[in-house]
């Protein structure tokens, strides 16, 4: 099986970068950083979320984000799905914490159960069919709003409309120029439909 192994975030600080990524939620090599110049303005198309197991993890991640610099986008707050907030990194990441559950069953901790990456589409029926014929395995899919790829790698990956992933993140969709992400897989090396850069784990581990 086809898997996203892991993210590189192309930053103009890298220093910088790693310390927030550090501080704010304790992340491992799951989502890196590497130096970059490349233009970029406005919605970069693409949410980092952090799924996580109570509500008091989500307040507790969300806290030390603040603290190590970022911009709240939308308060952590509930409802019907459950609790969470977005923030804006330094680097201009946006980042959504959140958890299903409404209650805390224990003390707060500072587990991350998953990591997924959401990428913005033009059309998700066509970003899917490439995906697939690269390899990978749909989990779920909602026609053309939504897809979810089967994961068995550090980073799950799914798409939705760009339009719509702005909208649940809190931006405004406009936006041009890079990215500003690298994706890394098993094996091969593409570009999606909507600019988004794949490599081989190998070659992103020793940029």
């Amino acid at each position: 099986m086809t898997n996203l192994q892991g993210v590189v975030l192309e930053v103009a600080d890298v220093v910088a970068a790693e310390r927030f990524l550090a501080d704010a939620f304790g992340l491992d090599d799951r989502v890196r950083v590497s130096e970059s110049s490349a233009e970029t303005t406005g919605f970069r198309g693409f949410t980092l979320s952090l799924t996580v197991g109570q509500p008091s993890t989500v307040t507790s991640l969300f806290e030390s984000a603040v603290a190590a610099g970022a911009t709240v986008v939308k308060p952590a707050t509930k409802s019907l799905w459950g609790y969470g907030g977005v923030l804006q990194a330094p680097d201009g990441t946006i980042w959504k914490v959140a958890t299903s559950a409404k209650k805390d069953t224990g003390p707060a901790t500072r587990e991350i159960d998953a990591v997924v990456l959401l990428l913005g589409c033009e059309d998700v029926a066509e970003s899917k069919k490439f995906y697939v014929d690269h390899g990978l395995t749909v989990a779920r899919s909602f026609g053309r709003k939504y897809v979810e790829f089967d994961a068995t790698g550090p980073v799950k990956l799914g798409l939705y409309g760009r339009k719509a992933l702005a909208k649940d993140a809190g931006v405004p969709v406009e936006g041009s120029g890079s990215h500003r992400i690298a994706l890394s897989m098993d094996a091969g090396s593409f570009v999606d439909p909507d600019g988004f850069a794949w490599e081989p784990a190998q070659n992103l581990a020793q940029s």
